[in-house]
């Protein structure tokens, strides 16, 4: 079997190669979509149809305790971790590992593998949401609280349309171009701690929207500059950032931590390099590309209060927060090597989490749905979807 491969939907990328008037997701009179910088990989293979937990060798799924870090170093010569091993207690998540499915605790959201129809499922509830011809299923959130289905025009003409679910009551409202603070065809959006991240048009440039999930009120904050755009928006108990660039050749992009209608760059990123971001109680966890044209190759570091860590190679797009931590995937480093799932818990360290069937594998973006996250592993042994339960 060929060993399987990733693809990219990648503007920022995309940037190294054509002017960043002619993409959408920028200010000076855009109205399209700025997608995240994320991993899509292609299925390949099939579900293992085990209904052993993954991802754990056979003697023990801990090795070794997470210790407190060293000191931090400088951004120049951040310390570099050491990783235990302490794989979590893995799931296989039932049904096809081609449908995409976020777990959250007793709560599952199920995209069918042709995004056009969405499965909320619950303690004795359910409920779909289907696309229409022109519609695709574009982002699927879900954390514990709330339910989010952002449907979008394949033809990228009308605004993306968002159903919002509250789990505990089953109301619904939507988010759209009519409301308050429209949404714009495509863009990036964000859901967490009582919000909703997504992306707008205001008087020509290009903006980002917040909406208060309790009185469903809109609100607008941070407008891009002229020739400018963003994307990768993500929330956590610290704070909202989101990933900024303009349009050099190649795009300078900036991490900066959202506050409003203002945005800061995170400390001790070199400049124009960086990709993810999450922002932590006392710092950030970051990721940079260091060479523009392996862009799937990043290298992921983060900061306490003034200390600086190296946690080594990951993959762009996949660095999560979820249940008091930051998790990204880890490519292969050595032909026999599998792909792992890391997680950087601020003060305690660096840890393998999950770890897949060897051979030619690779894992998609993880999943955080509140206390659960799911991975996706596809591997020239056999594909797998697993979710786990945190703290």
């Amino acid at each position: 079997m060929p060993a399987p491969s990733r693809r990219y939907a990648v503007p920022a990328a995309a940037l190294l190669l054509v002017p960043l008037l002619t993409l959408a997701g920028c200010s000076d009179g855009g109205d399209g979509k700025a997608e995240e910088p994320t991993s899509s990989p292609s299925a390949t293979g099939s579900p293992t149809g085990s209904d052993t937990p993954s991802g754990t060798d056979s003697s023990s799924a801990t090795h070794g305790s997470a210790a407190a870090p060293a000191p931090g170093g400088t951004a120049d010569k951040p310390t570099v971790l050491s990783t235990t091993t302490r794989l979590l207690d893995w799931k296989q998540v039932p049904g096809s590992v081609d449908d995409t499915v976020t777990r959250s605790g007793a709560w599952t959201l199920t995209v069918n593998q042709a995004e056009t129809e969405a499965r909320i499922e619950g303690p004795g509830s359910g409920s779909g949401i289907r696309a229409d011809p022109r519609q695709r299923i574009s982002d699927a959130l879900i954390d514990g609280d709330h339910a989010v289905v952002v449907l979008q025009d394949k033809q990228e003409t009308r605004p993306s349309s968002a159903t919002v679910v509250d789990l505990r009551s089953g109301d619904t409202f939507t988010v759209d171009g009519g409301s308050d603070v429209p949404t714009t065809n495509g863009g990036t959006w964000a859901l967490g701690e009582g919000q909703l991240l997504h992306a707008t048009v205001h008087q020509g440039s290009y903006c980002v929207a917040s909406v208060d999930l309790a009185t469903r009120k809109s609100t607008l904050g941070w407008c891009a500059p002229a020739r400018h755009g963003f994307n990768s928006a993500a929330i956590t108990p610290a704070g909202e950032s989101l990933l900024t660039f303009d349009d050099s050749h190649p795009a300078c992009r900036t991490v900066v931590k959202l506050s409003g209608d203002q945005v800061t760059p995170f400390e001790g990123v070199p400049d124009c390099t960086g990709w993810d971001g999450l922002v932590t109680q006392d710092g950030a966890v970051w990721s940079v590309i260091p060479k523009e044209r392996q862009i799937e190759a990043a290298h992921a570091f983060a900061r306490t209060g003034h200390g600086y860590y190296d946690l080594g190679p990951s993959v762009s797009g996949t660095l999560t927060w979820c249940g008091g931590a930051a998790y990204f995937a880890r490519d292969p480093q050595r032909d026999s090597d599998p792909a792992e799932l890391m997680r950087w818990t601020p003060g305690d360290g660096l840890e393998v989490v999950y770890r897949s069937h060897g051979g030619h594998a690779f894992l998609t973006p993880p999943r955080c749905g509140g206390d659960t996250i799911t991975v996706t592993a596809l591997a020239q042994s056999g594909d797998e979807q697993v979710s786990a339960a945190l703290g």
